[in-house]
């Protein structure tokens, strides 16, 4: 079994782990589930903007990598939480690194977007780059 993975080749399985822990809402349950265990209605009110149905995809799909725990307790209603698993755990510095990295460099951000954003339009067909 070939275990060289390449992430630019587009038949390469790692693209789905990228694109899962590229995604927002996924970076966004990752860091809300660092510190602690939560419970959906906590970690909805924790991620700020996302939607019911968003956030239980989400974690369907975190669970189903292998980041994301789901414990239900016989409770009535029904308790769940949502907890990191030693995976998901691993990933958490690198989640931690790029929320920093977010932070420490938005302002350079929005004044890129500013200066881009006030160059004059091209016009015609984009100029091919040569290989």
């Amino acid at each position: 079994m070939d275990t060289t993975y390449d992430p630019l080749c587009s038949a390469c399985p790692t693209r789905e782990v990228l694109s899962r822990i590229a995604d927002k809402w996924s970076m966004l349950v990752l860091l809300a589930l660092e510190p602690e265990t939560l419970r959906f209605s906590a970690l909805r009110r924790r991620v700020e903007g996302v939607t019911q149905k968003m956030l239980t995809q989400t974690l369907r799909n975190l669970e189903r990598d292998g980041l994301v725990t789901r414990t239900a307790y016989p409770t009535v209603p029904v308790t769940v939480e949502y907890a990191l698993t030693p995976l998901g755990r691993s990933l958490s510095g690198a989640v931690e690194t790029i929320r920093t990295w977010a932070v420490d460099n938005i302002e350079d951000v929005h004044g890129a977007r500013a200066e881009f954003d006030a160059r004059p339009r091209p016009t015609g067909p984009p100029t091919p780059i040569a290989a």
